[in-house]
């Protein structure tokens, strides 16, 4: 895809693909971020060491709450490309897709609640999917609202920049985490509470949010909606099978910091090297974001998966820890040129009035191989989860070399 000069705002304080939605959402993920990132890293320690569950049970945990994300992101995309049946007040045509971002970040809040008051790590598992419920029902109408009236050859930086900002609360999150846990004498549990502050004070800016086709006048009832899933083109699909194929491989990364922590790290360094991670998917976001407005978006997708492998083989195959702080940034690269750059690029291939429903079952869709991925790497991880490692980092290096060339062409841009 071709770049364009960037087209500046009417009101002269930016580039116009940088509206109220977009810094408001990022806002909102940044805060939502801290609050997640602080208990992500710890989580995993937490539950094997405290409430003794076995490493299958981390694997199982985050991938059943992956799954239940993807049920719900299906539904909420769905929902979100739908108007209300009845209008709003001056005349317009709501759709339901600040109440799903809100109430998605609500239950995101209340599962950190739950977190903090388990004792045995059935509840945390509640606790999970809760949490992962929130991010289903927003994730999708998000991702609606925040391209909506951006044009193709712009999403790469909206994306981009959306997960700079969230990934950025990804950074301040741990590192929070880490000087409170040394503050409060290496206990884990305070931490979880902390965390309920900035995921309360995410919901709570939701409101400042603005959905632009509430705005819009009608004298005539909405049509009806054609059949969801068979109106979305072929070349959607074609892609939603290959980026789900390879995220059969993707793991959860707290299998990942498991993995840190068996090469040695305290959880002190476990906390340090997910931040070092999370300053890189941060800093390299928008860069990859923006570089996929102007390159080809499979290209800089490949890219990711190249260095996705360079992350799993090097973590399968060193032993010293220190180690582990030269593989996660590298690994970083991978969700930088991946999780905006997908979103982006999926965007692409559908219509603006599909968006929600597109990127619902997409995301539900990766979900759910995430959730496969977790199952079976939790199975196969022995004593120090070397093998499925080196199995995802060889399937991920073939696919990169692969996937330019397979990938379906989008929409003419527009």
């Amino acid at each position: 895809m071709t770049g364009s000069p960037p087209v500046p705002s009417p009101s002269g304080r930016g580039p116009a693909w940088l509206t109220r939605n977009v810094k408001t959402l990022c806002g909102i993920s940044f805060l939502q971020d801290i609050a997640s990132e602080l208990l992500y890293p710890i989580l995993p320690i937490f539950l094997t060491t405290v409430l003794g569950a076995p490493p299958a049970v981390v694997g199982a945990i985050e991938g059943l709450a992956e799954g239940a994300a993807s049920v719900t992101k299906v539904a909420a995309g769905r929902l979100a490309d739908l108007p209300h049946a009845r209008t709003s007040s001056h005349g317009g045509t709501p759709t339901a897709r600040r109440p799903l971002i809100a109430t998605g970040y609500g239950l995101a809040a209340l599962g950190k609640l739950l977190i903090a008051l388990a004792t045995v790590w059935p509840l945390v598992l509640v606790a999970r999917v809760v949490d992962r419920l929130g991010k289903g029902l927003r994730s999708a109408p998000r991702d609606a609202l925040l391209i909506d009236g951006i044009p193709n050859g712009r999403r790469g930086k909206v994306f981009g920049l959306h997960r700079a900002a969230d990934t950025a609360g990804a950074v301040v999150g741990p590192l929070l985490g880490l000087a409170l846990y040394e503050a409060l004498d290496h206990h884990l549990r305070p931490l979880f509470w902390i965390a309920v502050i900035p995921a309360v004070a995410s919901v709570a800016l939701v409101s400042a949010v603005r959905d632009p086709r509430t705005k819009t006048r009608t004298s005539a009832p909405a049509e009806p909606p054609r059949a969801p899933w068979r109106a979305l083109p072929g070349r959607y699909w074609r892609t939603l099978a290959l980026l789900a194929a390879f995220n059969l491989l993707n793991f959860p990364d707290a299998l990942l910091l498991l993995r840190a922590h068996d090469l040695g790290l305290t959880t002190a360094g476990v906390i340090g090297a997910y931040a070092v991670y999370n300053l890189a998917y941060a800093a390299l976001s928008y860069p990859a974001g923006a570089l996929s407005d102007r390159l080809p978006r499979p290209l800089v997708f490949a890219a990711g998966l190249a260095f996705f492998a360079i992350g799993y083989l090097g973590l399968g195959l060193i032993h010293a820890p220190w180690l582990v702080f030269v593989v996660l940034p590298l690994y970083g690269g991978f969700s930088a040129c991946t999780d905006g750059v997908g979103k982006a690029w999926i965007s692409t291939l559908v219509p603006d009035s599909q968006q929600g429903t597109a990127q619902g079952l997409y995301q539900g869709t990766i979900g759910a191989a995430v959730l496969i991925a977790g199952l079976w790497a939790g199975l196969a991880w022995g004593t120090d989860g070397h093998i499925p490692l080196l199995v995802s980092g060889t399937g991920a290096l073939a696919l990169a070399a692969t996937l330019p060339a397979l990938a379906p062409a989008p929409m003419a841009a527009r």
